[in-house]
This record gives C-alpha cells, sequence and structure tokens, in this order.
C-alpha cells in the first residue's frame, strides 16, 4: 500500500514536469514554424495562437516579415531605377557620341580650312549636348536623392521670367517664333530663381521646339489668393489626352516626336524642382491646336509697384 502510494506521489509529481516540457516542445515548433515562413517569404499566421508570450513574439515576426519585404521591394525597386538609368543614359549618348567619332574620322581626312572649321563646330555642338545630357542626369539624380540644395525666398518673378526667355530668345529667332508676355505687376513668389528660370526654361523650350515657324508663345501671370498660376501657351502639335499623366515621367517621349530631338528628361526635372518650392506643374492640350502649362507658385509677399 505504502509503495502505490509513493508510485502515485512520484507520478504527480512527474506530471507537470512531463506537460510543461510538451508544452515549451510545441512552443519551440511553433517558433520554428514561423522563423521558416519568415525565410521562405511566406505569410505568418496569428490566428492559432493563443494570448501571451508566443502571441507577442508572433506579431513580432509578422513585423519583422513586413519589414524585410519592405527593404527587398526597395532595393528591387532601386535596382530596376539603376538599370532603366544606365540603359536611358546609353540611349540618350550614343547619337551625339556616334557623331563624335564621325566628325573625327572626317576631321583626319583631306580637307580644306573652310571644312575642316565647320565639323569642328559641329563637333562642338554635340560635346555640348553630351555635356548637357549628363548634366541634366546628374541634376535629375541628385534631386531624386534629396541632395540638391534649394535657396528659395520670396523674390520678384518678373527677372526669373526674362531670365528664362533669355535661354531659348535664339532658338526662337530662328524660327521667327514671337515670345509675348502679358503686362503684370511685378511681385514676389517663393521659388530658387536659378532652379524656377530652369523650369520655365525648360517649358519655353519645349514650346519653340514643338511650335511652326511664325508662330507666337503667349505667358501670363496670374495671381490668386494663395499660390499665382504663370501659364505658358503655344500653338504647336499638342499632347493627346491620355498621354498626359506620362509626359511627366523621366525619359518619356511620344512615338510622334521621335523624329524630333529631346531627351524626355526637361518636364522630369521641372516636376522634382517645383516639388522642392511646394510647387506644381499641369498641362492642357488639345492635339493639333496647342498645350498650355501652368507653373503655380506659392505667394511670397504683397505685390510690389513695379510695372513690366
Amino acid at each position: 500500500m505504502e509503495a502505490v502510494i509513493f508510485l502515485a506521489g512520484a507520478l504527480a509529481g512527474l506530471l507537470p514536469a512531463f506537460w510543461e516540457r510538451r508544452k515549451r516542445q510545441k512552443t519551440f515548433r511553433q517558433l520554428n514554424q514561423m522563423l521558416e515562413r519568415v525565410l521562405d517569404r511566406q505569410p505568418v499566421g496569428v490566428s492559432d495562437l493563443k494570448e501571451g508570450e508566443i502571441s507577442v513574439l508572433a506579431n513580432q515576426a509578422l513585423r519583422i516579415q513586413k519589414k524585410l519585404e519592405y527593404e527587398v521591394g526597395q532595393a528591387t525597386k532601386e535596382k530596376e531605377q539603376v538599370k532603366s538609368l544606365v540603359s536611358n543614359m546609353s540611349h540618350q549618348l550614343k547619337t551625339p557620341l556616334s557623331n563624335v567619332v564621325m566628325y573625327q574620322e572626317m576631321l583626319e581626312g583631306p580637307l580644306d580650312e573652310q571644312q575642316r572649321r565647320i565639323f569642328l563646330q559641329k563637333m562642338k555642338v554635340q560635346v555640348g549636348k553630351m555635356d548637357w545630357i549628363l548634366r541634366s542626369l546628374f541634376r535629375m539624380v541628385m534631386l531624386e536623392q534629396g541632395a540638391m540644395q534649394f535657396e528659395a525666398a520670396a523674390l520678384p518673378i518678373k527677372e526669373t521670367l526674362l531670365l528664362a526667355v533669355n535661354t531659348v530668345y535664339e532658338k526662337a529667332e530662328q524660327k521667327k517664333i514671337r515670345i509675348r508676355m502679358e503686362p503684370f505687376t511685378d511681385f514676389p513668389l517663393y521659388h530658387d530663381r536659378k532652379w524656377t528660370a530652369e523650369v520655365f526654361g525648360n517649358v519655353l523650350e519645349n514650346a519653340v521646339k514643338y511650335s511652326p515657324p511664325e508662330s507666337q508663345i503667349e505667358i501670363c501671370v496670374c495671381p490668386m489668393e494663395l499660390v499665382t498660376q504663370i501659364r505658358f501657351t503655344d500653338h504647336g502639335i499638342g499632347i493627346r489626352r491620355e498621354e498626359f499623366p506620362q509626359i511627366f515621367r523621366r525619359f518619356y517621349r511620344s512615338r510622334e516626336v521621335t523624329e524630333i530631338e529631346g531627351s524626355g528628361i526637361g518636364l522630369y526635372l521641372s516636376r522634382l524642382i517645383l516639388e522642392q518650392e511646394k510647387g506644381y506643374l499641369t498641362v492642357e492640350s488639345e492635339y493639333g491646336t496647342g498645350s498650355i502649362f501652368s507653373v503655380f507658385l506659392q505667394n511670397g509677399g504683397p505685390e510690389s509697384d513695379l510695372q513690366i
């Protein structure tokens, strides 16, 4: 009888330890399964886990998994961006580089002095194009990474507009295109003069490029309560409505203008620049009739008494 009582007592003492061991083994299996799911990038399920330490660990594993998925997604995205950038850089530089090589070969042949000057000038133009493309790509990458410094302030907008007009004046003259700025009272807008002049210059350059000779480009400054609209109207080939969301993407060029020289960088750069100034860029267009590009900048202060 005493032996039976002793055995029962021993079993009673062993049972809690047995069940505790079984519990630990189950917990270990559950944790192992969760970690395996994380490593295999499979969804971590927590519906069958009870409240307590294991549930806390399960939720932590779920958070780790989501963060890893995000990091992997970002790395994949950046890899594709770099791949796209390299591909587009190669495409953009291919034509001017080929032209430089061709002109160099011609210069090595028998040429008179006048022909030599002509080919040297053509080579200079192509080198200038490559320099512009590389500088634009550099600015684009720096803007995408947020590494460019902006010195935006409340500055009169007239001087910025005139700087931009001066950059395209010669090209407009060659096509006998008139750039007309409607009279307005000069006043400060929040912007960085150098960068915003580049935005205006990009818009005007496209307007000149895609407009017929002897046409007109109008610039209108339209103050509003909180922002001011600077509207650029051309009477060129226009843009199809389905292309509106795409024209502000980097390297995008419509199939209908592939014969016209261009890089597909200008409008994308302009959008990045304006984002730094808390501004934005919109387009209205009717295909075959013309386009209106509007730059919106924040009002920077009271109007001055300057007249244009």
